[in-house]
């Protein structure tokens, strides 16, 4: 969603709306996402790798924002 922008603004606020709605799905709290703003280089960097299907760098963001839902929430998984 946030490569194609389909919209004039909020496709990152969307995207990470849609990410809450899945872990809902699945009985799991909210994800945090308050570090991203420190890593936008990063997370800038991860949309490019994946446009050449290159996923991990992405992956390992939300693998870090998973953790610390669950750290945040006091559940493990």
């Amino acid at each position: 969603m946030v490569l194609i922008h389909p919209f004039r603004e909020g496709n990152g606020r969307t995207a990470r709306i849609l990410a809450d709605v899945m872990t809902a799905q699945a009985g799991l709290p909210p994800l945090d996402f308050s570090g991203m703003a420190r890593k936008k280089k990063t997370y800038i960097e991860a949309i490019q790798s994946g446009m050449d299907r290159d996923y991990k760098e992405m992956e390992n963001i939300f693998m870090s924002v998973i953790r610390r839902t669950l750290r945040i929430h006091g559940q493990r998984r």
